[in-house]
């Protein structure tokens, strides 16, 4: 699943979504619709008892939690479903061929929010022998149910029987509904799925654990005039006997496969098309009216499985594969196998209206769903604890599919900024968690899809990639998923097979790095010795508050490489650092040359250099021989380095002075971000203009090369170069427009003036810079003209771009304005935090109405998000940004009486952020801002 958590950097991308907390929610009280069912489809049925075993506590304690019996699992799962689109309800028919390993006289089955209405099981072969189920006992605190039977269920194969209701929810989780205005403006609703992580149980009751695997046969019964679509193709079509407006559909089996894969839409759709080079049937299903949007998913997609199929030597086992725009969806997409779903954003682009970055997010988003086909659908996670393999290895070969694709992208760069950094500054919080962790209850699933599981998982795979080398990488992989295809693996089978073709210690290197948190500073001194340099390497613990010291520092197994700048793309030596120190001798290295570590910024680990080695490497920041990778990796270490205290943030912003000449986006990109969380620290001193003004003039010279003009090749489809020439355009100007640069401000008005008039539409690479622009310094007719946008917008993209950007209003007034508009039914459920995310990031007033605004609403946002990731989302993106002690405490005391079980690290996390910005904030403000007085002031 891909994951929305927000960027570091200025894109607005990355990852998968969380399913919500299913532990504070007992089983609803049975609605109307169901007693009806009951009374009138069941009226001569002798009922089995029902005991409720309902969760009450306020604050759920971490308690130990019990897999599914193994007497009794499921070969195959007839399934027969029948949604409601009026009422939002539906019935279920469930026939699973099951096998009984021990008698038993009940079956533990997982079930949440459904009603079971009778239940029954047939022993094979005794077809005249049903057994009805005499009790069902829901244990709703473990989303369970037993069913018990008045005898013994005998050793062998029998079909287990169910007939059950569910009410269709708008939790975006489980079997649930999706609000969608059809071409005329008509609301309608879609039925779609979401069960990754725990819930399929709310569609039908299951054996709902990844390593519990069957085939399953589906058939939905819904209105003719309806899409309806599963992991299959369809075998047929036909009218439903008991009701001329509805047809029941029925899918092809499916290999077997884990619950949390099975997928089904009904709704109204348009579709484009195309086969792979392999054979297998593409399709590309978008709202009604808009298949053209559908045209560039199906280009990544076509060219996506034959490269995926090339790289592990395993052809796609499937006849099919859809990818499906879903209007109401909380993760950005997620792989159920052959019918992906996707949030509109991550799969439609409009030639004419979509922006470059939004073209790059949608092929990544693409190669990562697709690359789950194989890793993770074919070969499943054996549990929750391993999600990190799954999530860590497709949000690393993302970027391999993108890069073969799309060369033009430079992603590789991209990925140091948006992932690789990401995760350090995570993972050096002490509220982070290791890579690997032990997962027992469900609900605990939900804390670990985060940028540890995804972003640090997918660069250590990176390191992992670059230690074994491409191509017994490759060879271990092919093993891997012959071995386990169809089947369950663990973290160590990985490395098992990797290290049999690698020949290389690879469990040993990789459990220091997934079974422990955090990382290593790496300290380099160095001597020259005639014409040798000897390096002194020695490692230790990298903390958000300065390096870890005591007896009990932890050590990693660090892949260290070296170059020189003789060659600085060329790799001079490579050692396995596996003690706190060791020293290095590079041979031939002359005086006036630099040595650099961890060229490609690939070992995840920061790095300390001395003085003079720093000293010497800063020139080739001004005359670009460090590559750009390595030039946004020194930057960001020391940006790191400043925030934790080791040295002094004034040493920060003179290197940064030194990027005056860059042209690389990415470099930009990750200098605009550390720019933005120093903005914001300082925000909370009276000095905020002169940071305002460092900006500007690190910005314009870069802003003034640039124009606003695209030059030719930056359109669509990108030419090399132009790509990424359109987004460092889009970033610079919106860096400046923010920061006041007053004739960045004066033709952001013009051109917006002019594009609401419709005289000249704006470029839709410029549309953010430019809306962000005339907010930021517009008044109430501003605000006004943008939600008059948005109202009118056809495109999510475009609404999501203009709510993204609304809370840059300053007026206090015009801030609640916004934050109101966040809960209003022109904006989407999900999109709801990246509004009140918008309005907190902006500015000082903005952050403390936002977090008030989020401590007023916290009933109606926690119950529309039922304590699932958006929640963890929302309560980052509301206080992360403050810089006094006391808000810690705050925020602490508000969380202890305002539970939010899924967001407890994230709260946790947060809370160590405040403290970390006021500690920096009282040792460097007076130097920075003397710094800042001094650069300005005439030379005596």
């Amino acid at each position: 699943m891909l994951l929305v958590l927000g960027r570091r950097v200025s894109l607005s991308f990355v990852k998968r979504v969380n399913p919500q907390d299913p532990v504070l929610f007992s089983k609803p009280i049975l609605l109307n619709f169901r007693t009806n069912i009951f009374r009138v489809i069941h009226s001569s049925t002798v009922f089995a008892s029902v005991t409720r075993s309902n969760y009450t506590d306020t604050m759920p304690e971490r308690r130990p939690f019990v897999r599914l019996p193994t007497d009794v699992y499921p070969v195959n799962y007839g399934l027969s479903l029948k949604p409601d689109l009026i009422d939002f309800t539906f019935e279920g028919k469930l026939e699973a061929i099951v096998e009984v390993t021990l008698a038993t006289n009940q079956i533990v089955m997982n079930c949440a929010d459904i009603d079971i209405i009778t239940a029954s099981f047939v022993p094979e072969g005794a077809e005249g022998e049903e057994i009805n189920a005499t009790g069902f006992n829901y244990q709703n605190e473990d989303e369970k149910v037993t069913l018990s039977f008045p005898s013994a269920l005998q050793k062998g194969s029998g079909t287990l029987k169910i007939d059950f209701v569910g009410e269709l929810n708008d939790k975006m989780k489980g079997f649930y509904r999706s609000k969608y205005a059809n071409p005329s403006g008509e609301i309608r609703y879609a039925a779609v799925t979401q069960f990754e992580a725990t819930d399929a149980r709310r569609a039908f009751p299951c054996w709902d654990e990844p390593a519990i695997k069957a085939t399953f046969d589906i058939s939905l019964i819904v209105p003719k005039d309806r899409v309806a679509l599963s992991n299959m193709n369809v075998l047929d079509r036909k009218p439903y006997p008991e009701d001329d407006s509805l047809v029941e559909v029925k899918f092809a089996t499916t290999p077997i496969m884990s619950t949390y894969l099975v997928a089904f839409v009904i709704g109204e759709y348009d579709f484009v098309e195309a086969q792979s080079s392999d054979g297998v049937t593409v399709r590309v299903y978008t709202p009604t009216g808009k298949a053209e949007q559908g045209k560039f998913a199906l280009e990544v997609a076509v060219k996506t499985l034959p490269f995926y199929k090339d790289y592990f030597s395993v052809p796609y086992p499937l006849p099919k594969i859809d990818l499906i725009a879903i209007a109401d969806f909380a993760a950005g997409a997620m792989e159920n196998w052959g019918l992906v779903t996707y949030r509109e954003t991550a799969l439609l682009i409009d030639p004419r209206n979509s922006c470059s970055s939004s073209r790059q997010w949608v092929a990544l988003v693409v190669g990562h769903e697709l690359a789950h086909q194989w890793f993770g659908n074919l070969v499943t996670m054996e549990w929750w604890t391993h999600l990190w393999l799954n999530e860590g290895f497709a949000s690393w070969i993302e970027y391999l599919c993108v890069d073969h694709c799309f060369p033009e992208y430079d992603i590789w760069t991209q990925f140091v900024s948006a992932d690789y950094t990401r995760a350090l500054d995570l993972d050096a919080l002490d509220n982070s968690h290791p890579i690997e962790v032990n997962v027992g209850h469900p609900s605990e699933v939900d804390e670990i899809f985060d940028a540890i599981s995804y972003s640090k998982g997918a660069s250590v795979i990176r390191m992992l990639h670059n230690y074994i080398g491409d191509e017994d990488f490759r060879k271990g992989m092919h093993s891997y998923l012959l071995k386990f295809q169809h089947k369950n693996a663990a973290t160590e089978d990985l490395w098992d097979c990797l290290e049999q073709a690698s020949g290389k210690p690879i469990a040993q290197v990789m459990s220091s790095w997934t079974k422990q948190m955090g990382f290593p500073i790496i300290v380099v001194n160095q001597e020259q010795q005639g014409d040798d340099r000897i390096l002194k390497i020695s490692q230790k613990k990298f903390c958000a508050s300065g390096p870890h010291e005591g007896e009990d520092c932890p050590n990693w197994m660090v892949p260290v490489s070296i170059c020189t700048s003789e060659d600085p793309g060329c790799t001079k030596l490579k050692v396995l650092l596996d003690s706190p120190e060791t020293t290095i001798t590079i041979n031939n290295v002359s005086p006036d040359q630099w040595v650099k570590i961890n060229p490609g910024t690939v070992g995840f680990y920061r790095i300390q250099y001395s003085s003079a080695m720093l000293e010497s490497l800063l020139p080739g920041v001004r005359d670009l021989t460090l590559l750009p990778v390595d030039r946004l990796g020194l930057q960001n270490d020391l940006f790191s380095l400043a925030r934790a205290g080791m040295i002094s943030t004034v040493e920060v912003l003179k290197l940064m002075e030194a990027f005056v000449n860059e042209p690389n986006y990415t470099v930009w990109s990750d200098l605009s971000c550390n720019l933005g969380v120093l903005s914001s620290l300082l925000s909370h001193t009276d000095y905020h203009e002169e940071i305002q003004e460092f900006i500007r003039d690190l910005f314009t010279p870069i802003g003034l090369k640039l124009g606003w003009e695209c030059k030719q090749g930056e359109g669509e489809p990108p030419g090399a170069g132009g790509h990424l020439d359109a987004l460092l355009r889009g970033l610079v100007l919106g860096k400046l427009g923010k920061a006041g640069h007053k004739p960045t401000l004066e033709e952001a008005r013009r051109r917006f003036k002019d594009h609401v008039e419709g005289k000249q539409i704006l470029s839709a690479d410029l549309r953010s810079p430019v809306y962000l622009t005339v907010l930021k310094h517009g008044d109430s007719a501003t605000l006004e003209t943008m939600l008059k946008l948005h109202k009118q917008a056809d495109m999510q993209e475009e609404k999501n771009r203009i709510e993204r950007v609304l809370g840059a209003i300053s007026a206090p007034d015009l801030i609640q304005k916004v934050l109101t508009f966040a809960l209003s039914e022109e904006v989407r459920p999900q999109d709801t935090v990246s509004v009140i995310g918008g309005v907190a990031g902006s500015s000082k007033h903005g952050r403390k109405a936002a977090w008030k605004f989020v401590k007023d609403n916290w009933e109606e946002l926690h119950n529309r998000y039922q304590g699932g990731f958006l929640i963890s989302r929302l309560i980052k993106l509301s206080v992360d940004g403050f810089a006094i002690d006391k808000m810690a405490a705050e925020v602490k005391s508000f969380f202890e009486s305002h539970h939010a079980p899924a967001a407890e690290r994230t709260v946790q996390q947060c809370c160590e952020n405040i403290l970390l910005n006021a500690a920096w904030l009282k040792r460097d403000a007076d130097d920075i801002h003397q710094y800042l007085l001094q650069r300005k002031a005439p030379p005596v």
